[in-house]
């Protein structure tokens, strides 16, 4: 790369305006790489101190500065009669229209992007050095006169330095649309990459699950058998251990039952449609009720609430979520479960509201993970499965959940949904 200008012996010299020691030392660093003779200001001011004692053949400003900024550097630099012709690169983020009419109000040469690649931000250098003396030729005292947001602006570059600034703008919005296409390329990659790793563990879940239901089919018909024909020939400690075996093994047939409920809702295709959840709740509650014909719950479901989804999921979601309100209301002896819509929410939002045991919003983050309990299994039966399931078929639908406790008080469960 040659590092001369049009008079062949004199070196290229650099001012570099930055008011980052870190940014200023690298872009030092790349320049001087190159031949390059480098000054560093931290403002503009400085850098009005320093151009009017090197007489610099290029100068590189950061637009955002204390002091005085780049823009404003610009514009004394092009009104200088000694520093005029001086070529001008701005370095912006170009986050607004307004930097290019300002850009162009105050004479810049070029632009770069910030953040900038080494080889982009060296051929811009190269292109502006280059094109100097052709911008001498074609300097034009005619100015042009632009409307912007309903605001003039008078524009005194030369046409070729206008034609330059344009350019390295386009340019520099080619390159991010590049960036953002790459990046887009990645995170596609990378989606297909995990949905692929999570299809794969959904279905060793299943398979493991399917697998163990044979042994644990066995185990759990001898220990049957044992307590049928031979429990009077065990003394009353081997009878213990007997059911302990029984009750091990029908928690584990519990545990497989749910793994692969959760492994069915991840796999299973979605036949979306509109469905009534009032009806679907009324249902699950009436099947509550035939459960536990003893209990005296209170619940109350709201009319109209109509969700687009999997009917089929989406009974899941309320079996799970009646289900724990009515298990965690078990020792209220005024229980009551509510389920409705907030509908001045953004987005409207469901709820499952009990007056239960609740839970302490410490241990939050861990309510939906799987085999997960806030309560043990002597005072609440279940897996800690049902959760997780909940989560999974509302991600499916493109929702979210959360919940919001108080110990002995009861939990309300939020979700969203397409309506």
């Amino acid at each position: 790369m040659s590092t001369t200008t049009a008079s062949a012996d004199a070196p290229v010299e650099i001012l570099v305006v930055e008011d980052s020691p870190t940014q200023a030392q690298r872009l030092q660093h790349i320049l001087e790489q190159q031949g390059y003779h480098v000054t560093v200001a931290a403002n503009g001011r400085e850098a009005l101190a320093a151009a009017e004692q090197r007489k610099p053949t290029l100068i590189i400003s950061d637009v955002v500065m204390p002091v005085m900024d780049g823009y404003q550097l610009c514009r004394h630099v092009k009104g200088d009669d000694g520093l005029g012709e001086t070529p001008v690169i701005l370095v912006t983020t170009l986050s607004d229209p307004h930097d290019v009419i300002r850009g162009l109000e105050c004479r810049a040469d070029n632009f770069i992007l910030k953040p900038y690649d080494e080889r982009y931000l060296l051929g811009r250098v190269q292109f502006v050095l280059v094109n100097r003396e052709m911008r001498r030729a074609e300097q034009s005292g005619m100015g042009v006169e632009i409307c912007f947001n309903g605001q003039k602006h008078f524009i005194t570059a030369d046409r070729l330095q206008i034609l330059n600034l344009l350019l390295s703008t386009y340019e520099a919005a080619i390159q991010r649309n590049r960036e953002l296409t790459r990046t887009q390329e990645e995170l596609h990659r990378l989606n297909a990459e995990l949905a692929a790793a999570n299809q794969e563990l959904e279905a060793f879940s299943y398979s493991v699950s399917h697998d163990l239901r044979a042994p644990l089919r066995a185990i759990d018909g001898f220990s049957q058998a044992l307590v049928e024909d031979g429990a009077e020939k065990l003394d009353e400690r081997s009878q213990g251990h007997l059911q302990r075996v029984r009750a091990a093994t029908q928690r584990m047939g519990e545990l497989i039952d749910d793994l692969l409920n959760l492994a069915r809702v991840s796999r299973a295709q979605m036949h979306q449609r509109h469905v009534d959840l009032s009806d679907l709740g009324a249902r699950v509650a009436d099947g509550l009720r035939r459960t536990d014909p003893e209990r005296q719950v209170e619940i109350v479901i709201a009319s109209g609430l109509v969700a687009n989804g999997d009917p089929r999921l989406l009974q899941v979601v309320l079996e799970n979520l009646l289900g724990n309100a009515w298990k965690f209301t078990s020792k209220q002896p005024n229980a009551r479960i509510e389920l409705g819509l907030d509908r001045s929410a953004n987005p409207p939002t469901f709820f499952l509201r009990d007056n239960g045991a609740g839970f302490d919003m410490t241990y939050a983050g861990k309510l939906f993970g799987a085999f997960q309990r806030l309560h043990s299994a002597s005072e609440f039966p279940g897996t800690g499965v049902g959760l997780a399931t909940v989560q999974r078929v509302i991600h499916r639908h493109g929702g979210r959940i959360w919940a919001e406790a108080e110990v002995g008080k009861g939990a309300t469960f939020y979700f969203t949904l397409q309506t």
